[in-house]
């Protein structure tokens, strides 16, 4: 019972923290992928994350963003990650695929968590990551008004982009936190000096601070209400609000609001001890709203036991 509250507490003041550091912004917006589903894809935001399921873990999402618009975000990502119980150590291998318009990335990263034990079922993992992402620029797509313009005189832009990152995750049955920054190189994209576009085209520095906590409303129905900030330099702060209800450990259903950009509704369903499937369905509210008929999300995560009956379920974060 003490452990309970004292989560409960430590989560009331990070969330507190988030909305006051938000308010201080007072101004919104968004800058690569968000994933409304991102409590159930931490992994493609913080290495710490890996191997915490405790068993052989794999999950893919699907984001078709503002459909309607020629040449919106369209991402797939794909993790998988694993415990190495004997060395207090996690494993995991993520792929991403990300198209903008005439834009398109594709990164793998390996990501690699330390965790240590605590009493009570706590545990703070540390987490590395590392990879490549390949961006590619298809600069006859675009309608240039200045033909002219040396930037865009070659066809088509290639670069291969390493990075590292790094992250923690701390973690009980109810409360998770975790802070991570998953690119730590500004890598230069457009390789023109001289020009503006030379600073508009780099990989900027971002931070991102997520929490949650599971609370028992009755026997039969939990509500499990979570944030994600993200912090870039010289950018407004991103806030994602969300709130879910599960239902006799199997559906849940939420709700998720995005400061000054969007709203939208969720559901994920626990087919099995081991299959847990989510779709989400998000609306612009900004100017945005007007050219687009929403975002589609579907993820689908499976959890390997191998025989050993010891896949935990519902598994909360």
């Amino acid at each position: 019972m003490v452990t309970g509250v004292t989560n409960r507490r430590i989560f009331y003041v990070v969330f507190a923290f988030v909305l006051i550091l938000f308010i201080a912004n007072k101004a919104n917006a968004q800058q690569e992928t968000m994933y409304t589903q991102y409590m159930s894809n931490i992994l493609s935001i913080n290495p710490a994350y890996a191997g915490s399921n405790n068993m052989l873990s794999v999950n893919a999402v699907s984001r078709n963003q503002w459909v309607g618009i020629s040449g919106a975000p369209v991402t797939q990502t794909f993790s998988i990650h694993s415990p190495v119980t004997k060395y207090h150590m996690g494993l995991g291998l993520s792929f991403l695929k990300d198209e903008i318009g005439p834009i398109s990335q594709t990164g793998v990263h390996a990501d690699y968590s330390y965790t240590l034990d605590f009493s009570r079922h706590r545990h703070l993992a540390f987490g590395l990551q590392g990879g490549i992402n390949f961006y590619a620029a298809k600069y006859s797509d675009l309608k240039i008004v200045d033909p002219n313009d040396v930037v865009f005189q070659d066809d088509e832009l290639r670069r291969f982009l390493p990075n590292v990152g790094v992250g923690a995750y701390y973690y009980t049955e109810r409360f998770y936190a975790g802070l991570s920054a998953p690119k730590l190189i500004e890598n230069v994209i457009n390789p023109h000096s001289g020009y503006s576009s030379e600073y508009v085209s780099r990989e900027q520095l971002h931070f991102f601070f997520m929490s949650g906590y599971v609370f028992d409303i009755n026997q039969v129905l939990k509500f499990k209400p979570h944030f994600m900030a993200k912090f870039v330099m010289d950018a407004p702060l991103s806030l994602d609000l969300t709130g879910q209800f599960l239902l006799y450990d199997r559906l849940w259903l939420g709700a998720m609001y995005r400061f000054g950009d969007s709203f939208g509704l969720l559901v994920q369903v626990q087919v099995t001890n081991q299959i847990k499937v989510g779709y989400s369905y998000d609306l612009s509210i900004n100017q945005l709203g007007e050219y687009n008929h929403g975002t589609h999300e579907i993820m689908i995560s499976y959890d390997f036991d191998f025989g050993r009956n010891k896949v935990k379920s519902p598994r909360y974060f």
